[in-house]
């Protein structure tokens, strides 16, 4: 069954977190300070909606990386009962959606419990200030409709934020897998 990301008050300063990369080393949510965007991207290998949408997500964050977006992604599945989610296999995912940014592994599920993640695809967008200016979601495709996976949605966005304006709402929710979470880790 689909979930919709919780929609986290805009304004909201980014969550701290610091986490292992798939590609070894640690990121943290300061390791961007030059950069005039930070997406925040909450990935999965196994989920249907994160396959629709995971060439177009490589795509589009290469071309905003030259204009000046930082993105991460994160996992925070609970890779023993959903061991497709495990750091080998995000791996094998990076390199068949041309991913060129971190993909950090949130073993404790800890950072997902911070940003409010829900489900995957989730996507956070912070201005310069690290403040939320847009969450929701990638584009309207969705497994089984025919939407282009073009990122409609995340880019009218990004455009706004790199040039310092505001996205108005209402930002539609973005759809997905459910995090897989752990026995006590699910939010409240």
């Amino acid at each position: 069954m689909p979930i919709a990301s919780f929609m986290v008050p805009l304004g909201s300063p980014v969550p701290a977190f610091s986490l292992p990369s798939i590609d070894g080393g640690t990121v943290s949510h300061d390791d961007f300070p030059e950069a005039s965007a930070l997406l925040v991207a909450f990935l999965s290998n196994h989920c249907p909606y994160v396959r629709r949408v995971e060439a177009a997500v490589g795509a589009l964050t290469a071309e905003y990386a030259d204009k000046g977006l930082a993105t991460v992604a994160v996992g925070s599945n609970d890779v023993v009962n959903y061991p497709d989610d495990g750091p080998e296999h995000l791996r094998e995912q990076a390199a068949r959606a041309a991913f060129a940014f971190p993909y950090l592994v949130d073993e404790s599920q800890e950072t997902a419990r911070a940003f409010r993640a829900a489900c995957t695809p989730d996507f956070f967008l912070y201005d310069r200030e690290r403040r939320l200016a847009y969450r929701g979601e990638f584009d309207g495709a969705r497994p089984r409709n025919d939407v282009p996976a073009d990122g409609a949605s995340l880019r009218a966005a990004l455009d706004l934020v790199l040039a310092g304006k505001d996205v108005p709402e209402p930002h539609t929710p973005s759809l997905g897998c459910g995090i897989k979470w752990k026995p006590g880790n699910e939010p409240v």
